[in-house]
């Protein structure tokens, strides 16, 4: 019987992968997963069982856990680690695109959740683990979509933490600031043909693709994330939040001490919104 049994979603690059090889070499059965299956091709090469899975498909979900318990009987580690960033002014997302971002980042970890907490309290232990981000904490400019899903994130998880404890359950959200990873690349994807040439916010384009890739600068190697994460996570009582990576604390910390006047001027300044009014 192995140690521990770990499932984690979104791993075919960046902070997903290095969970996945943490896990890995601390002897964990690792079973990754990502929407294509070849990306996990390294992974599946280093011994790390692979699963194809689209976290906003129930059936794939309930394929792959029910393959887990067929094969181990057991799961002890859940990371709810596949999302996305969508970036943009929020007056200009459509309903859809809202609807889709709050799928994938809110909706499949819960849809997750749902299936594999049976199995967690069939053995009275398990740790669910769900990466948020400090833009939950910090919404900033061009970025609402995401801080909100983010938010909504935490929000559940500190809500799971209380109600998932009785049954021997516990929960533990990161919340990663800077770290390197192919986040920014796909959050500029997001922006593609976004900006209309009669959008209010056309002028500071410029301001809008950096928000997309602010997550970029001055990053933090995903796996020195994943290694403070894994030994955390192996702890008897991991911690209900984790922060990790650069801007990881100080971001936190404006948002709770800072005077709301200030920290809008500081993100009006930054986001160059004030030159916006001046020329409206």
């Amino acid at each position: 019987m192995p140690d521990r049994v770990a499932l984690i979603t979104g791993c075919s690059s960046g902070i997903g992968r290095e969970l996945a090889l943490a896990l890995h070499r601390r002897g964990t059965i690792v079973i990754a997963t990502a929407r294509r299956p070849e990306s996990l091709q390294e992974l599946a090469d280093l011994g790390i069982a692979t699963e194809a899975l689209d976290v906003n498909s129930q059936a794939d979900i309930n394929r792959v856990v029910h393959a887990l318990k067929a094969a181990y009987g057991r799961l002890d580690i859940l990371i709810n680690n596949a999302g996305y960033g969508q970036m943009g002014p929020l007056l200009e997302l459509d309903t859809r695109v809202l609807e889709e971002q709050f799928r994938t980042n809110v909706f499949a970890p819960m849809a997750l959740i749902r299936a594999c907490a049976p199995l967690m309290r069939s053995a009275k232990r398990g740790v669910v683990c769900n990466i948020g981000s400090v833009s939950g904490v910090m919404p900033t400019p061009f970025s609402g979509a995401y801080s909100a899903s983010k938010a909504a994130l935490h929000a559940l998880s500190d809500v799971l933490r209380l109600e998932l404890k009785p049954f021997g359950i516990r929960v533990m959200t990161v919340q990663p600031g800077a770290i390197a990873s192919e986040f920014g690349r796909h959050a500029q994807v997001s922006l593609r043909g976004l900006l209309a040439p009669d959008s209010w916010y056309k002028r500071q384009e410029e301001a809008v693709r950096s928000r997309a890739l602010e997550s970029q600068q001055n990053a933090t190697l995903a796996s020195t994330l994943a290694r403070k994460v894994v030994k955390e996570l192996l702890r008897k009582r991991p911690p209900a939040v984790l922060r990790v990576g650069n801007r990881s604390r100080l971001l936190p910390w404006m948002s709770r001490w800072l005077p709301r006047r200030l920290r809008d001027w500081i993100l009006s300044r930054r986001f160059r919104l004030r030159r916006l009014a001046l020329k409206s």
